[in-house]
């Protein structure tokens, strides 16, 4: 079986990123990352993937005239490294009809909540602020909404009654880093079949 290829797309300091890579190296995702591709010059990601030889690149929304041409210059660089999943890592913008329509069914995204509850921005401090009990991640593939696409996984966390939004954030992560690599890996053995709105995992 061939390496599926990831292209990476994150804005901060690619907590995920470094964890796929680690699964990538110890040998539990069937998986090479292509490129990491990131909206901000000094996000921590760019350093972790050059540093771990990775190609890597800074595209700003402030250099180019409108959306699509900054979407254009993403998509060049993702089909320029022969991309076939593109993994949303911490990626802070949203993603137009546009780009979607460059990669249908091959856009993953990881959102801090048990959606459809609390999507978007600040999901820890909606989830606390509405008194919920359990919270947690879901791995999704986009559509043209936020936070809306077809659900992959999604594993609870429990929100305590002293729980800040720092503190249920810290819980949670540890629950995406996991569940994000498991997600990639169905992925790539071509076990996600998208019918709808459902994703039905093919038993391995």
């Amino acid at each position: 079986m061939s390496e599926t290829v990831l292209g990476i797309l994150a804005s901060g300091r690619g907590s995920n990123m470094q964890v796929i890579l680690d699964n990538i190296n110890a040998g539990q995702l069937h998986a090479t990352i292509g490129i990491v591709i990131s909206d901000h010059a000094n996000a921590k990601v760019l350093e972790l993937a050059a540093a771990a030889g990775i190609p890597a690149v800074c595209i700003e929304r402030k250099n180019f005239g409108s959306k699509q041409e900054f979407e254009a210059a993403i998509a060049s660089e993702i089909v320029n490294h022969e991309v076939q999943l593109v993994v949303l890592a911490g990626f802070m913008r949203i993603l137009s009809r546009y780009f979607i329509g460059l990669f249908p069914g091959r856009i993953m995204n990881i959102h801090p909540s048990l959606l459809p509850a609390f999507p978007g921005l600040n999901a820890h401090d909606q989830a606390i602020t509405y008194g919920a009990k359990i919270s947690g991640c879901t791995i999704h593939f986009v559509d043209e909404g936020v936070d809306t696409g077809p659900i992959i996984m999604q594993s609870a966390v429990e929100v305590l009654a002293d729980d800040t939004p720092d503190s249920l954030s810290a819980r949670i992560i540890k629950v995406e880093h996991a569940l994000y690599s498991k997600a990639i890996g169905l992925y790539c053995e071509k076990r996600l079949c998208i019918t709808g709105r459902n994703v039905k995992i093919i038993e391995g």
